[in-house]
């Protein structure tokens, strides 16, 4: 396939309950060889999750000694919480051939990662309604009404952050948001920018030479 020598980075960002879990999990299964980033982080697991799957959980005194060793792309403090995405997750990406390694980050990781990476493409996921987001909210059995409300605000602070992002999809749909999602993520490998190795790779194969002009012959002695 074309593309530049490294696997495709991917911001997907919303604000929590707007679905972005679900649309990357439906983007892999669409897309073969995406690799998700697997973040540290110093919260409790939930029932559900699987350390080294979900987070790489781990105690606030490693995070603070990894952030010491400048191991994390990108890390913030989230609800009394330590998150982070270490710089390794992009070398086990580009060491398994990834097609594309998927961030899932607020907009304080979307800018870090940013700086780090700038060939980054970030997409925005914004809810139909708030009302819609506060009923999402409400769904997840493991937590309260102030614990609801807070993410709430938290979730308004977010989409104000909207404007830093390349895409930005509404959720409304399932569907259509995620073929929206792959849309992106297709058109994005075809940027001349990523297939340019591959056509300078051809160009050379065709010529025996890269570049726009020969090599000059050596001159006679």
């Amino acid at each position: 396939r074309m593309s530049s020598d490294g696997p495709l980075p991917l911001i997907v960002s919303s604000p929590s309950g707007a679905g972005e879990t679900t649309l990357t999990q439906r983007l892999r299964a669409r897309i073969p060889g995406l690799v998700f980033s697997v973040s540290h982080t110093t919260r409790s697991p939930r029932a559900s999750e699987v350390d080294g799957r979900e987070y790489h959980f781990v105690s606030r005194q490693r995070f603070v000694e990894m952030i010491g060793d400048a191991a994390f792309l990108e890390w913030a403090q989230v609800f009394g919480n330590l998150y982070g995405t270490s710089r390794a997750e992009v070398e086990r990406a580009t060491s398994a051939g990834a097609r594309g390694l998927i961030f899932d980050v607020d907009h304080q990781g979307a800018r870090q990662i940013k700086c780090f990476l700038p060939q980054v493409v970030t997409v925005f996921i914004l809810p139909p309604d708030m009302t819609t987001l506060r009923a999402r909210l409400r769904g997840r059995a493991s937590e309260d009404e102030a614990t609801v409300e807070r993410r709430y605000a938290a979730a308004l602070d977010e989409i104000a952050h909207y404007g830093m992002f390349d895409y930005v999809l509404v959720n409304g749909d399932l569907e259509l948001a995620t073929d929206q999602l792959v849309a992106i993520f297709r058109a994005e490998e075809c940027r001349r920018l990523r297939a340019a190795g591959h056509a300078e790779r051809l160009l050379a194969e065709g010529r025996g030479f890269g570049g726009a002009r020969p090599p000059q012959s050596a001159p006679p002695r």
